[in-house]
This record gives C-alpha cells, sequence and structure tokens, in this order.
C-alpha cells in the first residue's frame, strides 16, 4: 500500500492547459485516496497545482525545497494546515529526503528537472540503493517517445529490458498507482 508518494512534474505549467489540470487533479485524487504527497517544495507550475489539489481536498502535503528556492521565494512555505516543508541545502539533499519519504514515485510531464529526478532515483533503484517502484503518467502520450527511447537503450544493450519493464506506463492515476503498488517490495 502506498501511504507516501513522492511526485516530480514541472515547475512550470507547459503550453497547454490539460498539463496544469493533470496536476492538479493527480494532488485531488492523492488527497481523496489518502496518500499523502512528497514533492518538490514549489509553489507554481505543475507543482504549485499539484499541491493545490491536495490541500483543496484536505489531503497532506510534504514540500522538500533547497534553501536557494526558498530565497527566490519560488517555494510553498508557511503555515497552511496540512502541509510541512522540510528545507535542505541542495538539489541531492532534496532527493535524497524525498527518496527516504516516499513508498513510491509518480512522474508527470516536466522539463529538464524532471528527468534529471527521475533517472537518478531509477539509478538508485537499478544500483539497490532503494526498492521503491516508479512510474510515469501518462494520460496523452506525452512520455511516448521517452519510452520509445528507453526500449531503444535496452535493445542495443545499454540497459536492462527488466529495467525498463520495471517502470509502471499508464495513462490515469488508478492504473498508475496500481501498478505502483503491485510493485512495492
Amino acid at each position: 500500500m502506498i501511504s507516501r508518494l513522492a511526485v516530480f512534474l514541472g515547475s512550470r505549467d507547459g503550453a497547454h492547459p490539460r498539463w496544469r489540470q493533470l496536476a492538479y487533479d493527480t494532488g485531488a485524487g492523492l488527497a481523496r485516496r489518502d496518500i499523502e504527497l512528497v514533492y518538490g517544495g514549489g509553489g507554481s507550475g505543475l507543482m504549485g497545482a499539484l499541491s493545490q489539489g491536495v490541500i483543496d481536498h484536505g489531503g497532506r502535503v510534504i514540500g522538500v525545497i533547497p534553501a536557494f528556492m526558498v530565497d527566490r521565494e519560488w517555494g510553498r512555505v508557511g503555515d497552511e494546515p496540512g502541509v510541512t516543508t522540510h528545507v535542505v541545502e541542495t538539489m541531492h539533499e532534496r532527493k535524497a529526503l524525498m527518496t527516504e519519504l516516499a513508498d513510491a514515485f509518480l512522474v508527470l510531464p516536466g522539463g529538464l528537472g524532471t528527468l534529471e529526478e527521475l533517472f537518478e532515483v531509477w539509478t538508485w533503484h537499478t544500483l539497490d540503493l532503494h526498492a521503491k517502484a516508479l512510474g510515469l503518467l501518462d494520460p496523452a502520450g506525452f512520455w511516448d517517445h521517452l519510452v520509445t527511447l528507453l526500449g531503444q537503450l535496452a535493445g542495443h544493450g545499454f540497459m536492462n529490458a527488466e529495467t525498463v519493464e520495471a517502470l509502471v506506463v499508464e495513462r490515469d492515476l488508478d492504473a498508475a498507482l496500481a501498478g505502483l503498488t503491485t510493485r512495492l517490495r
């Protein structure tokens, strides 16, 4: 069972309003399922929409944010009910604490930082530094090219096919959570 889910996603809204709605709806869905959100602590873009969806539906949020982002006022920090914020020094400490706190990871649309988070946590998984499930929420085919590339990397022998197959890729939140749950150890 997943009680805390780390979600990686964009700090920007993206070019289409559906991404912001997806983030908000994901947050609302987590709150309705009593799954606590662990995320990067941002207050804008998809990160802000995700956390607002949780808050608006009575859920709990744990934000993990580096001090330099707080200094730039990029974070959701304050006395909001249901929100706990951990301020860390580095981006690496952020991912390490998120990994420690979460039962599993789900990735929504985002950019370079989102990919970096996915690949670092996934690499730690392949090195047996944690045994937590990872997945992509992909309602509109956003991750299709990445999944194809991952298959190509495995096909060329640069990663095991099992590593690619361990990544949950689903079109809706229910299916993604079910897939992550089956991979919990």
